[in-house]
């Protein structure tokens, strides 16, 4: 989302009271984030108590379409961490139905989250100089994803909307459906700050921060308890009705330490104190994701960190399988690799691997070193592999950077345990 300063205070919000013969929301006073592409294929939180994420499906740019691809992956990481995974669509129409037409032809077919949950409509860019214009795209767009089975918000900031959106049509015909920002600064803000909240009626979520934490999160605070739509009792790992994603998620959600295994992406809970070392983890090392290199007992090695950490201190964001984005793959050389034969088993020659691991003297590669390839295209056909001496499945899996589960369904191996030098192995 764009990044906003309120420079003049505002009066404090009144809290808002949920009246004691109407449902009650779990979700009131929640706090969570929104992510774009900028946040990864697995997105990030800020905090342990973070409750919820929108996540960016994509938009339009005055009927230039911008998918994004972390999408689904960040639908599914979410759910797979218990949080609530919600949408948002980056909705740059001007005053134009044509073109709102078009994006939500486009995107609400490809919505993850469950039905009921909430999709968003960005309006924060592009306005018309057609202050009633503007007003029936946005609300021709929250009537088509109110007609889809969703809860329709509308985001942007107030002196934007002030200028451009008769926002008072929106909320007579959608109650409570105002997501709206406001920051006092650029300095880490981890809890709301009432005296920039943007005064207007029907505000249920406020955007508090770009800075949530050090280097950049959107904060966000749920206040009507909107954002446990879709969910059964605001849990996560239950929602209403089922998606890809979700199942994704869902799968990742009961993966068991002693399930964790090399090929897998996953995070450090928030409640790891220790590496296997003993050293404190830092806590901007939880709040990123990362590949299992190895397993080893009860400790993972995870890529880019490089550090062993206990099996029970992550949980896993996706089951290791063919749901995973990105071609990245990973292999530690052993004592005996050399460049060209790593090169061969991923289909490739010595030549690219030196490039793309900056290596300025191929023949000079060390025992525990990290090689990663990435192919050309996602999703590129299989490769083969021809099992040596002394291979067994798990052994094979991390070289290649991939799981057992995977090699067993490739190659129709009845008995893991039987494989023999010489055999060949699609992966």
């Amino acid at each position: 989302m764009k990044k906003v300063i309120k420079k003049a205070a505002i009066v404090m919000v009144a809290f808002f009271v949920v009246a004691a013969s109407g449902p009650v929301f779990a979700a009131v006073g929640d706090q969570g984030v929104d992510w774009s592409k900028y946040n990864g294929d697995y997105g990030n939180f800020g905090y342990d108590h973070d409750k919820f994420a929108f996540s960016q499906i994509g938009g339009t740019y005055g009927g230039v379409f911008v998918d994004q691809a972390t999408y689904s992956t960040q639908v599914a990481s979410a759910i797979a961490q218990g949080k609530r995974a919600h949408t948002y669509i980056w909705y740059q129409v001007g005053g134009s139905q044509e073109v709102a037409k078009a994006a939500l032809d486009r995107y609400l077919p490809k919505i993850q989250t469950p039905k009921n949950s909430i999709v968003a409509l960005d309006y924060e860019s592009g306005a018309s100089g057609d202050k009633q214009a503007n007003t029936d795209a946005i609300l021709y767009g929250m009537r088509r994803v109110k007609a889809a089975g969703y809860t329709p918000m509308y985001y942007s900031y107030k002196p934007y909307t002030l200028s451009n959106v008769n926002y008072k049509q929106i909320i007579k015909e959608f109650p409570n459906s105002l997501w709206i920002a406001a920051y006092p600064n650029y300095e880490v803000t981890p809890v709301p700050n009432y005296s920039f909240f943007p005064t207007m009626e029907d505000v249920a979520v406020f955007q508090f921060t770009s800075t949530y934490v050090a280097g950049g999160l959107d904060g966000n605070v749920d206040l009507t308890g909107i954002t446990d739509k879709g969910y059964e009792n605001g849990n996560a790992t239950k929602p209403d009705t089922d998606t890809p994603a979700t199942d994704d998620g869902k799968d990742a959600n009961e993966v068991t330490p002693s399930e964790i295994q090399g090929g897998m992406t996953v995070t450090i809970k928030f409640s790891a104190t220790n590496y296997s070392t003993g050293q404190a983890i830092p806590k901007w090392v939880k709040e990123n994701s990362y590949k299992v290199l190895q397993k080893s007992g009860n400790k993972v090695l995870l890529d880019n960190i490089m550090s062993w950490v206990a099996a029970s201190d992550v949980q896993a964001l996706d089951t290791g399988g063919s749901s995973s984005t990105g071609s990245t793959q990973t292999h530690i050389v052993q004592l005996g690799d050399t460049l060209s034969g790593i090169a061969s088993n991923w289909g490739t020659n010595w030549q690219e691997l030196a490039r793309q691991n900056s290596l300025s003297n191929p023949n000079m590669i060390y025992t525990g070193q990290v090689i990663r390839f990435t192919g050309g295209q996602s999703g590129a056909t299989s490769r083969i592999y021809t099992v040596q001496s002394g291979d067994n499945l798990l052994s094979i899996a991390i070289r290649l950077g991939t799981t057992v589960q995977s090699l067993v369904s490739m190659n129709d191996i009845s008995n893991p345990n039987l494989i023999y030098a010489g055999q060949t192995l699609q992966h």
